[in-house]
């Protein structure tokens, strides 16, 4: 019923601008009469069936290879934490790593990270997205490769720094160019699978380090070097993500409208479907300065900016402490990093779970307030009891409440951004912003505060409760407000007098734009 009554809604203010546009002598900016319908003739039904053909054959084609990129990235940019407590001599004894040199180790990286972000969709634009993920793939890999082979702190910082630079363009510029491929309604499902792989990269990453140390010795390496490059011609890391990054320049296509493959009438239905759901074509916007204006003059940049600090601290401080986080509980070596493992593999099927349901209901702003409740009580948990039982337990509701919030707050960000270059601006200074507090999560969990870590935990709620949920309410009310005046034509003289190309250039501001709550 929630999906009939917006439709109609959107349908009715439509029509709305369109009579206004014929008044002027204007065109609608939703029509596409420049593209051929390859469809004539055939039912609805028909129609129908093709459509979900095509969207089954871009699902099979993008997501399964942009999950394994971010997988990878994931646990290349987290693995220090697994190789922290790796035995018999960790990386902090073995490069002689005292007081806070681990917590500077992670927190140089996110200097460098967040700071590029920012930028990175306006280049990814620029270069085309084949080149640009192609280029930082390989850049990264080659980083990882060498970092299991540095010998001191300094030689640690510099790789974590360049790291941070050379990974700061996948996540916001997937997140951009899966919004260029798939309607507004199917966006958080396939973010949220693309997500699930930073989940998955926990577990996976708890699994390979267990069995990585027990090659200590192997080649003269301690076992922690190996969580990091290939050595020799076991491929462990490092080197997986260079060869990744090889074929990634055949896999990558730069939107619909170029993707070979596809057959020729598939790329019109494709670009048709992205047209019928109010979407600019991302091929014909040129790169210009006022997308960067309007994004930073735009309120939903900062309240998602918001939401997206308390998804990101809490992300960053649990996936890199986590294993440290065992110990506390009591468990060492392999058994802390094996105790790691299930709360990621809860938090990659809630993560799918969310995405979907998000997408069904079009509610994100309810999915948004209900996960990180269900983080803050796991958090709750973890500074309040003494019982390492409960405490493990509060792991899995603070893995289930932190992972899903963060595609399902990307997808709401993409949904309610009209302009494909203005969404990939908000988007980068959305995730930039967010992932500016990883710098914070480097830096709260300290080894004064062991075994309980309360101070770490009790921040991490903080950022959950008042960012997250407290952004979340306030975005979803301010949405639902600029959705009511909508429909009752209160905003319709914003397009009265103005040209075709000046009502395409409102975006999200035009009338018929109806909000996603």
């Amino acid at each position: 019923m929630a999906d009939e009554k917006n439709e109609l809604d959107m349908a009715e203010k439509q029509n709305t601008v369109a009579n206004v546009l014929e008044s002027s002598g204007s065109s609608s900016p939703a029509e596409y009469d420049d593209l051929a319908d390859p469809d004539i003739g055939k039912s609805d039904e028909e129609r129908l069936r093709l459509d979900k053909a095509l969207v089954r054959k871009i699902d099979l084609w993008l997501v399964p290879w942009l999950s394994l990129l971010y997988l990878l990235s994931f646990l290349d940019r987290t693995n220090i934490g697994n190789a922290r407590v790796a035995v018999p001599v960790g990386m902090e004894r073995s490069i002689h790593m005292v007081g806070r040199d681990y917590n500077n180790a992670l927190t140089i990286f996110f200097i460098s990270y967040a700071g590029a972000e920012p930028l990175t969709n306006i280049l990814l634009k620029r270069y085309s997205p084949r080149y640009f993920f192609t280029a930082i793939i390989l850049l990264w890999g080659a980083i990882m490769t060498v970092m299991g082979c540095v010998s001191n702190q300094s030689g640690l910082l510099a790789c974590r720094w360049f790291l941070g630079l050379a990974e700061a363009g996948l996540f916001p510029g997937v997140n951009y160019y899966l919004s260029c491929w798939y309607k507004r309604q199917e966006l958080g499902f396939r973010a949220a699978l693309f997500f699930s792989a930073a989940a998955l990269a926990g577990s996976f990453g708890g699994l390979l380090a267990a069995a990585i140390s027990n090659m200590n010795g192997v080649g003269g390496y301690e076992g922690w070097r190996w969580i990091f490059p290939l050595i020799v011609a076991v491929i462990l890391e490092g080197l997986m993500t260079v060869i990744v990054g090889i074929f990634c320049y055949w896999m990558v296509f730069d939107f619909p409208d170029t993707a070979r493959f596809l057959t020729a009438d598939e790329r019109l239905r494709a670009q048709r479907r992205l047209r019928a759901d109010n979407q600019t074509r991302a091929e014909e916007e040129k790169i210009s300065r006022k997308y960067v204006f309007q994004a930073f003059k735009d309120w939903k940049t900062w309240l998602f900016s918001l939401q997206y600090m308390g998804c990101l601290c809490a992300l960053y401080s649990f996936s890199l402490f986590l294993p440290t986080i065992m110990v506390g509980l009591g468990y060492r070596g392999n058994q802390a990093q094996l105790m790691s493992v299930p709360p990621y593999a809860v938090a990659a099927a809630m993560t799918v779970f969310v995405g979907w349901l998000a997408d069904r209901t079009k509610w994100r702003g309810y999915c948004n307030m209900g996960v990180s409740l269900l983080g803050c009580i796991g958090f709750a948990m973890l500074i309040g009891s003494k019982n390492a039982h409960v405490q493990y337990a509060g792991t899995f509701l603070g893995a289930a409440g932190i992972y899903p919030s963060v595609p399902n707050t990307l997808s709401w960000a993409s949904n309610n951004i009209e302009g494909s270059l203005k969404r990939g601006v908000i988007i980068g200074i959305v995730v930039g912003w967010g992932n500016m507090n990883g710098v914070v999560s480097s830096n709260i969990y300290n080894r004064s505060d062991s075994p309980r870590y309360q101070i770490g935990h009790a921040i991490v709620f903080s950022y959950m409760f008042v960012c997250l949920f407290g952004g979340t309410v306030a975005t979803h009310f301010m949405l639902k407000r600029e959705n009511k005046l909508r429909k009752a034509g209160k905003r319709d003289h914003w397009i009265e007098g103005k040209s075709n190309q000046e009502i395409f250039d409102l975006g999200d501001r035009r009338p018929d734009f109806i909000y996603t709550t």
